[in-house]
Formats: C-alpha cells, sequence, structure tokens
C-alpha cells in the first residue's frame, strides 16, 4: 500500500493580493512559515520515503520547512509547478477580469470551456497531462510506504481528476485547497482511495 500524503505550498505574499502566481514567485509569509511548521509537526511521526516538490520556490522552501531537521530526501519535479498563466501571472483578479473577462470566468466556472490561453500559458489537456506524467512516474518509483508531495492549488485538482477519474468541467467541484493543508490518497496497485482532502486540523 502507497500512502501518497500531498499539500499545497504556503501562504504567499501574492495569495494576500491575489495575484495569480503560475510559474512566477511569490515569497511565503509568516503566517505561511508558520503554518508549514505545524504541518511539519503533525508529521513528524509520519516516516516518509520521499519528499517530492515542485521546483517553484515557494513549494521547495514549504517542503524544506516540513522537512525541518529529519533525513528525508526532497526530490524536486518540474513537473509538479502549477499552470502556467502566461501573461495573466503578478496581476490581480480584477485587471484580469477587465481584459479578459469571459477567459477568465470560463477558467474558474467551465474549465472545459476554457479555450482561449493567455499569451505564453499552457492549455488545461497539456497542463493535465504533464501532472498526469508527474503522478505516474512517482508511483512506478513507490509502491509502498509513504510519501509527500508539496505542489499547488491546481495541480492538486489535476491529481484528484487523476485518482477519482473525474472530468475537467468538474475538476472545482473539490473543495477549497488551502496552503499547508493535507491531503491523503492510498494507492493498492489497482485503484486509488480518498482518505482525506484539504484538512487543516494542524492549523488551529
Amino acid at each position: 500500500m502507497l500512502n501518497i500524503y500531498f499539500t499545497r505550498h504556503g501562504e504567499t505574499q501574492w495569495n494576500i493580493e491575489q495575484r495569480l502566481q503560475g510559474w512566477k514567485n511569490s515569497e511565503l509569509t509568516e503566517e505561511g512559515v508558520r503554518n508549514a511548521q505545524l504541518l511539519g509537526e503533525r508529521l513528524y511521526q509520519t516516516n516518509f520515503r520521499t519528499i517530492y516538490s515542485s521546483s517553484s520556490e515557494r513549494a521547495l522552501k514549504t517542503a524544506k520547512i516540513i522537512c525541518s531537521d529529519r533525513d528525508i530526501p526532497i526530490h524536486i519535479v518540474d513537473n509538479l509547478k502549477e499552470i502556467s498563466f502566461g501573461e495573466w501571472e503578478g496581476k490581480t483578479q480584477v485587471e484580469i477580469e477587465e481584459s479578459y473577462e469571459k477567459e477568465y470566468s470560463n477558467f474558474w466556472a467551465m474549465p472545459h470551456e476554457y479555450n482561449h490561453v493567455p499569451h505564453n500559458a499552457e492549455s488545461l489537456p497539456d497542463f493535465k497531462l504533464r501532472v498526469e506524467k508527474a503522478i505516474k512516474g512517482i508511483i512506478e518509483t513507490n509502491s509502498n510506504g509513504n510519501i509527500l508531495i508539496v505542489t499547488h492549488g491546481v495541480v492538486i485538482r489535476a491529481m484528484m481528476s487523476f485518482f477519482l477519474d473525474v472530468p475537467t468541467k468538474n475538476m472545482w467541484d473539490f473543495p477549497i485547497i488551502h496552503g499547508t493543508s493535507l491531503s491523503l490518497v492510498r494507492w493498492n496497485g489497482k485503484q486509488f482511495q480518498k482518505v482525506m482532502l484539504g484538512d487543516t486540523a494542524h492549523m488551529g
């Protein structure tokens, strides 16, 4: 049995400012750091074989905080990066809606209708394929034990869609995934079982 724990990076300054991050980075806030420390305390007794982190700085820093002084290898996986929003990155929701109201609305309300991709951004099908590639690679490498994945909000929705065979149009039906919340899916070699999603008990 493989226990796949996963979390979203800690809160960042751009999260507070409601700016899209995507492949761009923003520093963790004090709250983001504190909550990553609390998650590390919650998971301290869990024996992880490996931590897999997105290559984005905010995710890698979160992984290192969770790991703390424990001797757990951290593997950086580029395909666990957030979806690229192209020219929308760094802009606030209000700024994006002023120029791309329909496209922005489609992304969040009808992702299967998200056909107009911002300049230099990823399409949802391409994004989901690379996330699935990352997960399949991780599963092939680990047949049992505990692993931790540190990644991003939209990536987690893509992961859950893959685990539970949920179509793109229902990607946003999952609950909001808060920074440093904890999720767990089990893989028995044949099927995935959701144990918890977005749990924040350690954050008080």
